[in-house]
């Protein structure tokens, strides 16, 4: 059980049976009056987003949020199959259960899959990735400290804004929760 005076960002509850996880709280004491917890939390399957205030004495119980490393081995034209590390079972997810970080991995590229009551809820790619350019158009010689930026295809399909002195072959690390360009290795 979590109360809700323990309530910090990433803490994971049950509300009716659904997950939430706390986005943002504060506690609140006013001049007069019972102290408050003011909370802004999402439900971790649907992604709706509330505000509520709970008594710092309101009680949930706690979301078992389980996290497996997996490895994608290959998209089959309908599903994607990942496979976990220690047991080698396989998974077979669908497009809309990875269409955010599909983009950003390679076959053989392990991801994080998280589950609640056994039933999938997202993929998470790692935070950063470093993958090569396989279409842009070609970059200008000294052109690399202007804030001008041209769209380039990944090897993943993915498509990003880069620099212009940015070029094909070229890999660059990318932040795959944002989809921003960091620097060219």
């Amino acid at each position: 059980m979590v109360s809700a005076n323990d309530f910090r960002k990433g803490v994971t509850f049950e509300i009716d049976g659904q997950p939430y996880v706390v986005i943002d709280f504060q506690h609140v004491k006013p001049g007069k009056g019972a102290a408050f917890v003011r909370t802004t939390y999402r439900n971790i399957i649907t992604g709706a987003t509330r505000e509520e205030t709970f008594n710092p004495s309101d009680r949930f119980n706690k979301a078992r949020i389980e996290r497996k490393n997996m490895q994608y081995l290959y998209h089959d034209g309908t599903n994607y199959v990942f496979m976990d590390n220690e047991t080698f079972d396989q998974l077979e997810l669908t497009e809309e259960q990875v269409s955010e970080v599909i983009k950003y991995v390679r076959e053989n590229d392990s991801v994080d899959v998280r589950f609640f009551l056994g039933k999938v809820i997202d993929v998470e790619a790692p935070n950063f990735v470093e993958l090569e350019i396989v279409e842009s158009e070609p970059g200008i010689r000294g052109d690399s400290a202007s804030n001008i930026t041209k769209k380039a295809v990944l090897e993943t399909g993915a498509v990003v804004n880069v620099p212009l002195f940015i070029n094909v072959g070229d890999t660059i690390k990318i932040d795959t929760r944002t989809g921003d360009y960091l620097s060219r290795k």
